[in-house]
């Protein structure tokens, strides 16, 4: 680069200063170093209204989260020399403009596969090509380039885990150190006439503090990702025998797993930093568990996931979608869908669930399972794109390739198949809480009643009720389909889709859909639509 050259690090995930590869390389040989962040409306405006606080696409959890994350990192880069510079506006616009203004001569930024982001590159890509600027964009979020891995397999993706793994093998960066620390890094220019602002608070983006009833106790940030490392990998046993799926979903106050997902999700932490901590636990030790169930399997199945949404079209819906199986959701479930957004389904376990991912943003991977489950094949056959549009805005860890590829696996649409296996919304949660301790956190309106009953409070006589101070039907919930009858329609209506998908080969159009809905309707057993009718009219 000529001598008095500036260049621009637009930060979007990769909110780190460790093994960022984007960033190290837009400080070697400039004069100045611009790096850049832009507060996206589409992610960020307040949305009056959306069901909870926050935007249209963020719950009011994430939005603080990323906030917490960027004052880390301005903080973390002012004592490399250098401040963030946050900017607001449509991304691509904004940095187009900057790179005119500043005349930028090398543009940095971590590759991202999601649809969102792909565009704005393009955008972006397409007008530093045409001004001649430097454009140097690492794979540096996954640990494998999706691409490669796709390219490997004949120009598909991999649609099982051991398939992929295969492919993948080791990655190509092991056996060279990851750059960890940066020593300094050059100062930035005139910024001239673009509008710079510190990182806003959450007022400032025209939300109201006080919106909100309980607040994620997950704190943004590299700084925290890095202690929270430290101190998932100190317990060397812990490490070697982790093994998902075990692992108690109502623990609360001490998660029973790292909650390290918010941190990989935003780039705070380094997958690739964090794929090489395991591997030295492993060397180590005398045995560890493996992939799938290690905590690096855990990873490898981020990749996975990250390579499948990558190489499908429309990853992220059912229809014209390759790999998901067409099923003929419920049309008219809006109440059902709402009773399930906002815990009042009648079962404490899924509504327990619900409100502690609306207070924190955040549950254990299986109590996700139970509730996926409950929504879709499960209890209330509605279709999973809600549940994910539900999920994509409350979690702080949300991650677009992975809650698709979660939501399209739990509905039994794509990768896993035994429809027949059901989550008890009763049993399941018992199995680990007999007391119902974190029933009673975070549905306080139950915290009297009796542990007999606590999972099936509409089966407590009135006494028990009265004394309980909770009435069913008033203060709290009845039941809005009954398990055992509305599960056992579900897998009746799973088995004439996949028989219906068995048939056409896939190739299910909308109107072999509204026919099976039909006849599903006329087949369904009068009193299960009785008894539905009756329950909605009282």
């Amino acid at each position: 680069m000529s001598a008095g050259s500036s260049s621009l690090m637009w930060f979007r995930k990769g909110l780190r200063i460790h093994d960022n590869p984007a960033l190290e390389h837009a400080s070697k040989g400039s004069n100045f170093l611009y790096p850049v962040f832009v507060i996206d409306p589409h992610y960020m405006k307040p949305d009056p209204t959306a069901p909870s606080p926050g935007s249209f696409k963020a719950g009011l959890n994430r939005i603080r989260f990323l906030l917490q994350s960027l004052v880390d990192l301005d903080s973390n880069l002012k004592k490399l020399g250098s401040r963030l510079l946050v900017l607001k506006g449509d991304p691509s616009e904004v940095i187009i403009r900057c790179l005119k203004e500043w005349d930028v001569k090398r543009l940095c930024f971590e590759y991202d596969t999601e649809p969102y982001y792909q565009a704005l590159d393009a955008k972006v890509k397409g007008f530093a090509s045409t001004a001649g600027i430097e454009v140097f964009s690492p794979v540096s979020h996954t640990l494998f380039n999706p691409a490669e891995i796709i390219q490997k397999n004949g120009g598909r993706p991999p649609l099982s885990y051991q398939s992929f793994l295969k492919l993948a093998g080791e990655p190509s960066w092991i056996s060279s150190p990851l750059s960890m620390t940066i020593s300094s890094l050059p100062p930035f220019g005139n910024v001239m006439n673009c509008e710079i602002s510190e990182v806003p608070t959450v007022e400032e983006l025209g939300y109201e503090e006080a919106q909100q009833d309980e607040i994620s106790p997950f704190r943004g940030g590299e700084s925290e990702a890095l202690k929270r490392l430290r101190q998932s990998i100190e317990n060397k046993e812990w490490v070697a025998n982790f093994e998902k799926p075990k692992g108690d979903p109502s623990a609360f106050l001490k998660p029973a797993t790292t909650v390290l997902s918010p941190y990989l999700k935003f780039g705070c932490l380094s997958s690739r930093y964090f794929y090489t901590c395991l591997q030295d636990v492993h060397k180590n030790v005398k045995r560890h568990t493996l992939p799938p169930v290690s905590l690096a399997g855990q990873l490898l199945w981020r990749d996975f996931f990250y390579t499948v949404a990558f190489g499908t079209p429309k990853f992220d819906q059912m229809r014209g979608n390759k790999i998901c199986k067409q099923i003929p959701w419920n049309d008219d479930d809006d109440e059902l869908l709402a009773a399930w957004r906002e815990g009042r389904t009648g079962y404490p376990w899924i509504d327990a669930i619900m409100i502690q991912l609306r207070k924190w943003g955040w549950m254990h991977h299986l109590a996700r399972h139970c509730v996926a489950c409950f929504l879709t094949r499960g209890d209330l056959f509605v279709h999973w794109e809600k549940g994910r549009d539900v999920f994509e805005r409350l979690l702080i860890d949300s991650d677009w390739a992975i809650n698709n590829g979660n939501w399209l696996w739990l509905s039994c649409s794509s990768f896993f198949y035994q429809y027949n296996r059901i989550y008890s919304p009763i049993s399941f949660g018992k199995k680990y809480d007999p007391n119902g301790d974190y029933i009673r956190y975070f549905l306080p309106v139950l915290k009297d009643m009796p542990k007999e009953y606590i999972y099936e409070p509409w089966t407590a006589p009135l006494s028990i009720q009265n004394t309980a101070k909770c009435i069913i039907g008033r203060d709290y919930p009845k039941p809005v389909v009954y398990h055992d009858s509305a599960s056992k329609e579900c897998k009746r209506k799973m088995a004439e889709a996949y028989a219906l998908n068995k048939k056409l080969t896939g190739l299910v159009s909308e109107d072999d859909l509204i026919n099976l809905r039909r006849k599903l309707e006329e087949d369904q057993k009068p009193e299960v639509k009785n008894k539905r009718q009756r329950k909605l009219m009282g």
